[in-house]
C-alpha cells in the first residue's frame, strides 16, 4: 500500500516485450484522463519500450490548474488533468487522509525503486510561478503563472 499520491511509474523493458514507462499510477486518487473520470488504478503512457542500460529522460510538468503531462526523451506520453482523492490501494486511512473528492494540489516527491536497481543521474525542480512582465530584470520566459510580488517592486 501507498500515501494517497500520483505515480509516475518508470519501467524498464525485459528485452524482449513491449513496456511502456512514465505510466500513471493512482493511489487513493483518481485523474481526469480523455475529459472523463478515470478511476482506472494504472494508465499506460504511450511511450517506446527502454531495453537494457540507457539513460532515459523523465519530465513531468504539473500546471496550477491541475494540468499534469508526462514527456519521456521530450516527446509528450500522457496528459491528464484534475487529480482528486478517491479508490483504494493506500496505507495509513487515519485521520490525516484528505476527505474523498478533495482537490489533490500538494504532497510531497519522492523517489524510489521496487525490486529492481535504478539510478537518477539528476532530478530538477523549477516553479513555474513568477514575474511575466518582460520589462522586469525577474522575468522568465517559461513562467506560466504570474506572480505580480516577484518582479520587485
Amino acid at each position: 500500500d501507498f500515501p494517497v499520491s500520483i505515480e509516475v511509474q518508470l519501467l524498464g523493458g525485459n528485452g524482449t516485450d513491449d513496456r511502456t514507462t512514465a505510466n500513471l499510477c493512482t493511489p487513493g486518487t483518481h485523474v481526469e484522463f480523455a475529459g472523463v473520470l478515470d478511476t482506472r488504478h494504472c494508465i499506460s503512457s504511450t511511450s517506446d519500450t527502454y531495453h537494457g542500460d540507457q539513460w532515459v529522460t523523465a519530465t513531468v510538468t504539473v500546471l496550477a490548474d491541475f494540468l499534469i503531462v508526462h514527456a519521456v526523451d521530450g516527446r509528450e506520453v500522457l496528459r491528464y488533468r484534475n487529480p482528486v482523492v478517491g479508490g483504494g490501494n493506500v496505507d495509513g486511512a487515519g485521520e490525516d487522509r484528505p476527505l474523498e473528492g478533495a482537490w489533490l494540489d500538494g504532497g510531497t516527491i519522492s523517489l524510489q525503486s521496487e525490486s529492481h536497481p535504478v539510478q537518477f543521474r539528476r532530478v530538477e525542480l523549477l516553479n513555474l510561478s513568477g514575474c511575466m512582465d518582460p520589462a522586469s530584470a525577474s522575468y522568465r520566459r517559461y513562467f506560466v503563472n504570474h506572480d505580480p510580488d516577484a518582479c520587485g517592486g
